[in-house]
């Protein structure tokens, strides 16, 4: 029988020339992860299975993202804990204040992963880069702390569920809503150790930054990892940043699947994760007036260019509703310098937001966003557990950015399909007041020209009868000047 993307892929990585489901492998890994909060725990299991030395210093990514800049003395003392082993060891993939951002759109940004590769992480949202074609999952920091070493980790070969996509997203709706809309549909457990493997013709016609969002949150159907197959939009976006050769994989024809989904991507609409697990999803025709207090926009969900422009297209020029809080979110400080040299950053600001350094921050209830007791959020990160962003009984509801920007606009859950349409006939409306001001103006000035073009003919004729009248006048007197100068004459020749 054959195989599917993930199990070719750790075949490979395993030295055999198939695999079955179920079957414990050892795997050779290309890249091992860990970030300010799991790092520690893995350096402290490293150090206490007396490593002396780490596998490969080339193919271990360190990230300070989720309380830096440093939020207190204890976030201060793991991130120093992590720059002392990358300076031991030193690791050349270490990210710090300046030029970190959030991991799993760091990674990506930088080509640290590509298409074929194997890649473990001390963080559950590491399946995002089977976006590119690759296996990669999250761990435990003691998984790490061992690959840190050895550079291999003991796998099950899952089983597969395939999501065959058709058709093409409409406006207003993106990547965020096609994961809501299938962890809704197949529950947080629907592929627990199970890869999600994403294919059909309408792949094409989604972005990266949809496909990384899609693979994201794949974790939250309970998969072990989400991968897409690797086709010319992919290759776009490597260009440039992998140089390094890699490979790419495709399912068999007769790979087998627990499961096939076949999805219209036409038919996907706003989506709503709302409180306490992200398949309790809804759409706007089932959403009532929910008002909120608070609106976050970024993390490694969310936070890349395309979702701040998103957001940006539908706030420009216009103001946050009285009393939200808006929190956006730049994922990595090239995404941040982007939005600046587009002039999105000052937007935001005007519009009312609050704009912050990449960071996890509020997503884990880390800080940059807590919530305080009865207060709810509409926000385009992953999760929205009991206490998740704060106070246990503050609420969470998950939407893309385009939602996000849209609520933060009218102060409760809104669909950006109605709030930007309302905003284009509020502007066509301005556009027709100014276009029958200017008519009536010109109106007026065309008949002010006329009244003094009639009064400049009337003043000229005017002007002109009394030129003539001067001129009989003054022929007249010349007459009879004449004459009487004949008659005086006439007289003296006499």
């Amino acid at each position: 029988m054959g195989m599917t993307m993930t199990q070719k892929i750790l075949a490979s990585h395993a030295g055999l020339d198939s695999v079955e489901v179920g079957e414990l492998i050892n795997v050779k890994l290309d890249m091992v992860l860990a970030n300010d909060i799991t790092g520690p725990v893995s350096i402290n299991e490293f150090e206490k299975s007396n490593f002396a030395e780490v596998f490969d210093r080339d193919r271990i990514t360190l990230v300070m993202d989720h309380f830096v800049p440093n939020k207190d003395i204890k976030s201060a003392e793991q991130c120093k804990q992590c720059r002392s082993f990358a300076k031991r060891f030193d690791i050349s993939n270490f990210y710090d204040v300046g030029e970190m951002g959030i991991e799993h759109a760091l990674l990506p940004e930088k080509g640290l992963v590509a298409p074929g590769e194997a890649i473990i992480g001390a963080d559950s949202h590491t399946c995002t880069y089977g976006a590119l074609g690759a296996f990669s999952t999250g761990v435990g920091s003691t998984d790490v702390a061992a690959a840190m070493a050895t550079g291999e980790a003991r796998f099950k070969v899952p089983s597969a569920i395939k999501f065959h996509l058709r058709g093409e997203l409409k406006p207003y709706v993106s990547g965020k809503d096609v994961i809501l809309h299938i962890i809704g549909m197949i529950g947080v457990d629907g592929a627990l150790y199970k890869s999600m493997e994403f294919t059909g013709p309408g792949v094409s016609s989604l972005s990266m930054d949809d496909r990384l969002t899609i693979a994201n949150m794949a974790i939250e159907a309970g998969a072990k990892n989400g991968i897409f197959p690797v086709d010319d939009v992919t290759k776009k976006y490597l260009k440039g940043r992998v140089n390094r050769v890699y490979s790419i994989y495709e399912a068999d024809p007769d790979a087998n699947y627990d499961a096939i989904y076949d999805i219209d991507l036409s038919e996907i609409v706003p989506t709503v994760s709302f409180p306490h697990l992200p398949d309790n999803t809804r759409t706007f025709t089932d959403i009532p007036k929910i008002e909120i207090d608070q609106v976050v926009i970024g993390s490694c969900t969310n936070g890349r260019f395309s979702d701040m422009k998103a957001a940006w297209e539908i706030i420009k020029g216009r103001h946050i509703a009285k009393g939200i809080r808006a929190i956006l979110i730049p994922a990595t400080m090239q995404v941040y310098k982007e939005c600046l040299q587009k002039g999105y950053i000052e937007d935001f600001i005007d519009a009312g937001f609050v704009v912050s350094t990449p960071t996890c921050g509020p997503c884990l209830g880390g800080y940059m966003g807590i919530l305080a007791s009865g207060e709810k959020c509409v926000s385009t990160t992953n999760r929205n557990f009991v206490g998740r962003m704060g106070a246990t009984d503050s609420e969470i509801y998950l939407a893309s950015p385009a939602v996000a920007a849209a609520s933060a606009l009218m102060g409760v859950i809104a669909d950006p399909r109605i709030v930007d349409s309302k905003s284009e006939r509020k502007a066509e409306k301005k556009t027709e007041k100014k276009l029958e001001k200017a008519e009536r103006l010109a109106e007026k000035a065309e008949k002010a020209a006329a009244k003094a073009e009639t009064a400049a003919v009337k003043a000229s004729e005017k002007k002109t009868a009394a030129k003539t009248t001067a001129t009989k006048k003054t022929s007249s007197k010349k007459s009879d000047a004449k004459k009487t100068k004949i008659k005086k004459t006439s007289k003296e020749n006499k």
